[in-house]
C-alpha cells in the first residue's frame, strides 16, 4: 500500500510495522507527532503496544531501557534538548546493551531558542555507544526502522533513526508501506535469552570493578565493529524481500568524478540535483551520501577516496574548537591511506538555513579555484 505522510509518522509506521512492544512517549517539537500518531495506533489496537507517558525525555529513556531489560521491543522518539536531557542514559542503554529504536528529528541546540534543523543534537552523542542512520527521505525512515530492529537486537547495540526537521519530519512524499506478513517474516519476535523476570532472576547493570569493566566496553566495542557487515547483509535481505537497499553510503556519480561532496541527511539529495547541474557545465561532480555515521564506514570513504582529485565534506554541524564532525571523521578515516587528495571541510545550514543545489555550486566552485583548502573552516551562507 502507498500512502502520502509526513517523516515523522513514517517513524511511527515504522515502529508499528515492527511491532513495536512498548513506546515510551514524551512530547517535543518537531518530534511529537512520531508518538501521537503512535498513541493513535496503540488506543485503536492497530499497534498491540503498551503506550507510557512519562514526565521527560529522561524518564522515556528509562522507561524503554526497563522495558528492553524485560525483553520487549522498544521505541521511542526525541529531538535536541530533549536527546540531550537523555544522555546519560544512552550510556546505560548500550552499556547495558539493549537494544533500543530511537528516532530523532534533528533540531538545532539552544540557545539561541531554535526548532530548526542541524545535526549538533544527534553528533554530541557520536561516542555514546549508539549505532546512527542519517536518513534522506520518507521511504528511507520507515524502511530503517525496520531494519534498525533487527541489526540491534542480533548484537544488542540500540539504535538512532535520524531525520532532518522539517526539511522531512514535516514534508509529506508517497511512501511504500509493506505487507506487515512480509515484515513480520524479515524482523521476527525480539526473544532475548537472559532478561528480567522472576522466573529467573538475574542481576543487570551493577557495581562492577576493574577486573571486569574494561572487557565489557572492549566487548562492545568488538560488537560495533561487526554493525556494518550486518548492516548490509540485512539491507541486501531487505532488498530481496522489500525492493530497496539501505547499506551504509549511496554513491551517486563518483565513478569518473574530480570532486565528490561527502553530505548526510536531505542535503544528500539536494547535492544530487546539483551535481547534474555541474556536470550539464561539464564539472565532473559526484555525491557519497552517508547513511551510517556510527559505526563509521572508513572503507567505504577510502574507496570513494581513490577515485576523486578533490573532496568536499559538507556539514550541517560544527565541534566547537574543531570542525564539522563528518569531515574530522573523513580526513581520519584516509589519513595514511591517501593522504595527497586535498580535502575541503564546509559548514553551512545551521540553525535551518535553507541549502539548495546553489550552496553546492558555490562550494564546488570554492574547491575548483583552490589546489589546497586556505580555511580550516569553509563557511557557505554566514552572514558576516
Amino acid at each position: 500500500m502507498k500512502k502520502v505522510m509526513m517523516g515523522n509518522h513514517a517513524l511511527s509506521y515504522g515502529a508499528m510495522l515492527g511491532r513495536a512492544q512498548v513506546i515510551a512517549a514524551y512530547p517535543i517539537t518537531p518530534q511529537t507527532q512520531v508518538v501521537e500518531l503512535l498513541s493513535e495506533m496503540c488506543a485503536d489496537k492497530t499497534l498491540d503496544a503498551t503506550f507510557i507517558k512519562v514526565e521527560s525525555e529522561h524518564s522515556a529513556m528509562a522507561a524503554s531501557i526497563g522495558a528492553s531489560l524485560a525483553g520487549a521491543r522498544t521505541f521511542t522518539a526525541t529531538s535536541a534538548q530533549g536527546l540531550a536531557l537523555m544522555h546519560e542514559l544512552l550510556h546505560w542503554a548500550s552499556g547495558g546493551r539493549n537494544p533500543v529504536v530511537m528516532g530523532d528529528i534533528n533540531r538545532s541546540m539552544a540557545p539561541g531558542w531554535s526548532i530548526w534543523s542541524d545535526q549538533n543534537d544527534s553528533l554530541s552523542q557520536r561516542d555514546t555507544g549508539w549505532i546512527q542512520f542519517y536518513c534522506a527521505n520518507n521511504q528511507e525512515v520507515l524502511d530503517t526502522v525496520i531494519q534498525a530492529f533487527k541489526v540491534s537486537e542480533k548484537l544488542f547495540i540500540p539504535s538512532m533513526v535520524i531525520l532532518d526537521a522539517f526539511t522531512l519530519s514535516h514534508t509529506y512524499e508517497v511512501v511504500d508501506i509493506p505487507e506487515q506478513k512480509k515484515v513480520d517474516e524479515f524482523l521476527p519476535p525480539f526473544r532475548p535469552e537472559i532478561k528480567l523476570t522472576p522466573d529467573d532472576p538475574h542481576a543487570f547493570g551493577g557495581l562492577t570493578s576493574p577486573e571486569h569493566y574494561f572487557e565489557l566496553r572492549y566487548k562492545l566495542q568488538k560488537d560495533m565493529e561487526k554493525v556494518e557487515a550486518l548492516i548490509e547483509e540485512t539491507g541486501k535481505e531487505y532488498e530481496k524481500m522489500f525492493g530497496r537497499y539501505m547499506g551504509l553510503a549511496e554513491e551517486y556519480r563518483c565513478d569518473d568524478a574530480d570532486l565528490i561532496f561527502i553530505t548526510s541527511g536531505t542535503m544528500g539529495s539536494t547535492a544530487k540535483v546539483a551535481v547534474d547541474e555541474l556536470r550539464k557545465e561539464g564539472v565532473k561532480a559526484g555525491n557519497l551520501r552517508m547513511k551510517v555515521f556510527r559505526p563509521f564506514p572508513f572503507e567505504t570513504v577510502r574507496n570513494i577516496a581513490k577515485k576523486a582529485k578533490k573532496i568536499a565534506v559538507v556539514d550541517r554541524n560544527i565541534s566547537y574548537g574543531h570542525h564539522g564532525m563528518f569531515f574530522q571523521e573523513v580526513k581520519s578515516a584516509v589519513f595514511g591511506q591517501n593522504d595527497g587528495i586535498p580535502i575541503f571541510g564546509f559548514i553551512t545550514g545551521l540553525g535551518g538555513r535553507d541549502i539548495t543545489p546553489s550552496t553546492f555550486r558555490e562550494i564546488a566552485q570554492y574547491a575548483q579555484e583552490r589546489d589546497e583548502p586556505e580555511e580550516n573552516i569553509v563557511w557557505i551562507g554566514v552572514k558576516r
